[in-house]
């Protein structure tokens, strides 16, 4: 009997699937809507496209975002094999040139033999057939109708901005300086260094800059922590960007001699290094507010905006209480979803959320059940948080909150963080030999 799944969406969690289930020998129907139809946020025809930021956080080991990583690649992810392949330089962070990681990405499934892609708008889901939906946070329409007569209407909904992007030629070198804070690593970042006047002024300029006004179908403006615009966060206090993104700890002004009073910094956009992301500026300013409020970011007076920043509306479902830990709806087993819909917030853990759908999808098309994640794993916990009831849900990144203490207390935290990934690393190793 010929094993068939049918994917929707070719983000990230469902590219990661379907190239993990094809190489697996099952055969893939992959819809995607792209170039027919995009989202609000979505201008590539590629698939895996990156619209907020192009890092995909910390690559070391003793860090939240790196074992994740390190548990994906024993989990056999195709897409960290893609961003490596296309990294640009970003301290100890793995960033990547977006454009090159989407056709990375697009090249690997369209070369896939077991993948037959279908492209255009998906109306409906077949509960009977075996799918799995990695439509993302921006599903909307005819799907979205779907996915609210599956779950009963049962899905939250939070607001996603992503942040401006300039030309590296058009920015005063003689008031930026590259280094990286504490002077660790590679000078990867460019720093735009304000004194105290400067950064009053331009703290004044932002909370009373004009906001875009959001789109109808967007509803009530409900900000997620994890992404906030910037002009909420100048909103909340005069010194709360300084102790956030414009922190200037570990950075010494070439031209004072001294720690600046805040500090923006700026990570490369692409290999070339021609453009450069506003790192934490995600907003939903007017366009024209945006030119205006942060050129008056030092060394960024005569910035040219290739990309301004947007705002938009994400879903996801009320995870907890809709979905089994094999990620398949309670009411409608052989459906399954994946990626930010589910709760699993970031580019990685929407990728790893798309590894464990496609094993699970596997073992239910081998008539077994998934075994399952080890609680002392990143994943495992992630699986865990979206699906354990919680009244007040909201998606969740990597983080080493959620992992279970170790046994013995280690009072350095790096030394103690290294030592939770390294056992996190060993349940996962033996974990996946025991499922092969």
């Amino acid at each position: 009997m010929e094993k068939r799944v049918t994917i929707l969406g070719a983000g990230l969690a469902g590219c990661e699937a379907a190239l993990w289930l094809a190489e697996q020998g099952v055969q893939v129907d992959l819809y995607e809507q792209k170039p027919v139809k995009f989202s609000p946020a979505h201008k590539s025809e590629g698939f895996a496209e990156l619209v907020c930021s192009n890092s995909l956080k910390a690559d070391r080991l003793d860090s939240a975002s790196g074992l994740l990583k390190a548990e994906m690649k024993l989990l056999g992810s195709h897409l960290l094999k893609a961003a490596e392949a296309t990294r640009v330089a970003a301290g100890g962070a793995l960033a990547v040139d977006r454009d090159a990681f989407s056709a990375a990405v697009t090249e690997m499934v369209k070369s896939q033999p077991n993948i037959t892609l279908h492209t255009g708008e998906v109306t409906a889901i077949d509960e009977n057939r075996l799918t799995l939906v990695a439509t993302g946070p921006l599903t909307e329409g005819a799907l979205a109708d779907e996915i609210t007569r599956l779950t009963g209407g049962d899905k939250l909904s939070f607001y996603d901005a992503a942040a401006p992007i300039v030309t590296a030629e058009s920015l005063d070198m003689n008031k930026v300086f590259a280094a990286s804070r504490y002077g660790r690593g590679d000078a990867d970042y460019l720093n735009c260094p304000f004194n105290k006047e400067e950064y009053e002024a331009f703290h004044a300029a932002l909370v009373s800059a004009e906001r875009a006004p959001l789109h109808e179908f967007d509803g009530k403006l409900t900000v997620y922590e994890g992404c906030m615009p910037i002009e909420v966060m100048a909103g909340r206090g005069a010194d709360t960007m300084r102790f956030g993104p414009l922190r200037p700890v570990g950075l010494t002004d070439p031209r004072t001699g001294h720690r600046p009073w805040a500090n923006v910094q700026l990570r490369r956009e692409n290999a070339g290094g021609t453009l450069y992301n506003i790192v934490g500026f995600q907003t939903n300013l007017k366009f024209g507010e945006q030119k205006r409020v942060f050129s008056m970011i030092p060394g960024l007076e005569n910035a040219e905006f290739v990309r301004y920043g947007v705002m938009h509306r994400n879903t996801f479902l009320n995870s907890p209480h809709l979905l089994s830990r094999s990620l398949n709806l309670k009411k409608h087993p052989m459906v399954y979803f994946a990626g930010q819909i589910t709760g699993f917030e970031g580019y990685m853990e929407s990728a790893a959320c798309g590894l464990l759908a496609a094993r699970s999808i596997l073992a239910a098309l081998n008539e077994r059940q998934l075994p399952e994640l080890p609680a002392e794993t990143m994943l495992g916990q992630l699986v865990r948080y979206i699906t354990t009831e919680n009244k007040n849900f909201q998606p969740m990144g990597a983080n080493m909150g959620i992992l279970p203490p170790l046994e013995e207390h280690i009072r350095d935290k790096r030394e103690r963080y290294l030592a939770i990934a390294n056992r996190a690393v060993a349940a996962m190793e033996q974990w996946a030999e025991e499922t092969r």
